[in-house]
């Protein structure tokens, strides 16, 4: 929602000083439809060109992220560190035929049912099960497993910031296309070239809205919404870092409660349970 606020704080301070300084909203107000259909459908068009038509959903996707933020708070790390807990220490004492039921099946698994964030985020169950399958099909090199993991994560980092950058072309091209508008407006001023100059005035000065608003669009709107994008998918990609960090450090042969700390470490700051927090949370799971 801050997102949303900072847009309306634009406006007021661009139209407020506008209007402070004396001037007349009638001219914008006229242009503005034409202006907006010219340029923003433009805009749309560039960007069907540009990418195929899943990141037209990618980008929708990511617009509710914008508003949203992150999908990721404390408490889902916590019980991503909870449930990775339980599974390497599982692995530890019974070895992968004890894990075998619930890492091939984890929507009837009770562990992960205690969890349905978890098991709704379909990268994070993959990532989980997959890995510590990999270790039960005696791939157990830590650091022949650390670069696979580190390359998927970041071909789903790729995927994940698509949008950002789509949305970052379509802002560097908003300027261009209000100059476009703006033309197009003066080709119809020069047109009525015989009028009285008061009418050529307001004719020069709403193609201007065009040029004007291309440029608040592009840094007041798009490019900024881009950039909240790209940082809501960068935190967002902390939470798989926390599942690579765990089992890798498993795989080094470290105790569970070890493993799971080495995680902790790897949760952004503002999110990240303390000590105390996530100790809580392992001892229900052992009662559990």
């Amino acid at each position: 929602m801050i997102g949303l606020a900072g847009f309306g704080v634009v406006l007021a301070m661009v139209f407020g000083g506008y209007i402070a300084a004396g001037g007349n909203l009638e001219i914008i107000l006229r242009a503005l439809p034409f202006e907006l259909m010219i340029i923003v459908g433009a805009a749309f068009g560039a960007f069907l060109m540009a990418n195929p038509l899943v990141e037209l959903r990618r980008s929708l996707l990511g617009l509710r992220k914008v508003v949203q933020g992150g999908r990721y708070g404390k408490t889902d790390y916590v019980d991503l560190l909870s449930l990775l807990y339980w599974l390497v220490r599982l692995a530890q004492t019974k070895g992968p035929l004890g894990l075998e039921p619930h890492i091939e099946n984890p929507r009837e698994s009770p562990a992960f049912a205690r969890f349905p964030r978890i098991v709704a985020d379909h990268h994070a169950v993959a990532l989980i099960c997959d890995y510590l399958r990999m270790v039960g099909m005696h791939a157990d090199d830590p650091h022949q497993i650390e670069d696979v993991m580190a390359r998927e994560l970041r071909k789903i980092k790729e995927e994940e910031l698509h949008p950002s950058r789509a949305m970052q072309a379509i802002a560097d091209a908003l300027p261009a296309l209000g100059i476009v508008a703006a033309v197009l407006g003066v080709i119809k001023t020069m047109a009525a070239i015989d009028q009285p100059p008061a009418v050529l005035g307001r004719m020069i000065g709403g193609a201007l809205v065009g040029t004007f608003l291309g440029v608040l669009l592009a840094y007041g709107l798009m490019g900024p919404l881009a950039a909240r994008l790209k940082a809501v998918v960068e935190e967002e990609s902390q939470y798989y870092e926390v599942i690579r960090a765990v089992l890798v450090a498993h795989l080094h042969g470290n105790a569970p409660q070890v493993s799971v700390e080495t995680g902790r470490k790897m949760a952004p700051s503002a999110y990240m349970p303390s000590f105390s927090e996530l100790e809580q949370s392992l001892q229900e799971m052992h009662t559990g």
